[in-house]
């Protein structure tokens, strides 16, 4: 069991009056607590007169032994980086959609972190994804570098437009590619873009990494589960003189040129996520997903 004495609480990048309302209660029970209280520079944002340290995401995890995300599953995306570089645990507060990575109620926000905070917890590592692009001699790209916790997207950038690739996994060719892209998700992915695609739902326990084609160009184009420690290279192609974006978790975009190699693989430092003992994956998908409950209940 960890003891938790300094929290850092990230918020949302434009926190609404909800947002606002659960930073306060949440500054509040902390200070009730003794605890030191770190504020992110969004959090701060939402918190005028707050009178305590502000930091910046990358220097949230210096000093910091938890980190509360009040948000949804974008904003726990954000901060995920810096957080899992740092090593920093976080719990997340839901303020927004889904909230597959927020979990904890704001209504019961006090409740929970009672919990949380009495040692009754569970911890989870998710690994992230890191790309990286080497351009090739006539390219007039750059290189580029991103990192995700959900997923890594290759696409034409613009609606209906097809694009061609190839793909390699652990330096062996798999297929070349004609559709609007390809998305590379973690377990933590498969409940987001990977799943509106037609990927499958991996448990986040799993040590893998899914491929799922973009509306390929071919009806036996299915979605590939490869291991967790694959070295991905994809390798645009030249039709209609396309320049496909890069996008990670939906932010980083950048360009690559036909030619370009683009690199995925597993980063060293996962983001560890704290939940309460009554987090159960199965139930969230039920819950958010509208699977069936018990048949008589």
């Amino acid at each position: 069991m960890h003891k938790f004495k300094t929290i850092g609480i990230v918020g949302r990048r434009e926190a609404n009056a909800e947002v606002a309302d659960t930073l306060k209660q949440l500054v509040s029970y902390l200070r009730g607590r003794k605890l030191e209280v770190v504020l992110e520079s969004h959090a701060a944002k939402a918190l005028p007169k707050h009178g305590l340290p502000v930091h910046t995401h990358d220097e949230l995890g210096s000093g910091c032994d938890l980190a509360i995300v009040v948000g949804g599953d974008g904003s726990m995306l954000t901060a995920a980086r810096a957080l899992a570089k740092n090593r920093v645990p976080v719990v997340g507060v839901n303020r927004g959609g889904l909230g597959f990575l927020t979990d904890i109620s704001p209504d019961e926000l006090e409740l929970q972190l009672d919990e949380v905070f009495a040692g009754k917890y569970t911890v989870e590592e998710r690994f992230l994804l890191h790309t990286k692009i080497r351009p090739n001699e006539q390219s007039p790209q750059q290189n580029g570098y991103g990192q995700a916790l959900n997923d890594i997207v290759l696409s034409s950038g613009k609606s209906a437009r097809m694009i061609e690739f190839e793909l390699y996994i652990d330096d062996q060719f798999v297929y070349s590619q004609r559709s609007n892209g390809i998305i590379v998700s973690t377990p933590t992915g498969s409940t987001a873009y990977a799943l509106s695609g037609g990927g499958p739902i991996m448990h986040p326990s799993l040590d893998a990494i899914v491929l799922v084609p973009m509306f390929p160009h071919t009806l036996t184009a299915r979605p590939v589960v490869v291991d967790g420690n694959s070295r991905i290279k994809i390798v645009p192609g030249n039709l209609h003189d396309t320049y496909p974006l890069i996008s990670c978790d939906g932010h980083d975009n950048f360009t690559v040129a036909p030619g370009d190699e683009v690199f995925i693989r597993k980063m060293d430092d996962p983001l560890t996520l704290v939940h309460p003992l009554s987090h159960d994956f199965y139930e969230s998908c039920r819950s958010k997903l509208g699977w069936g409950s018990r048949l008589g209940s």
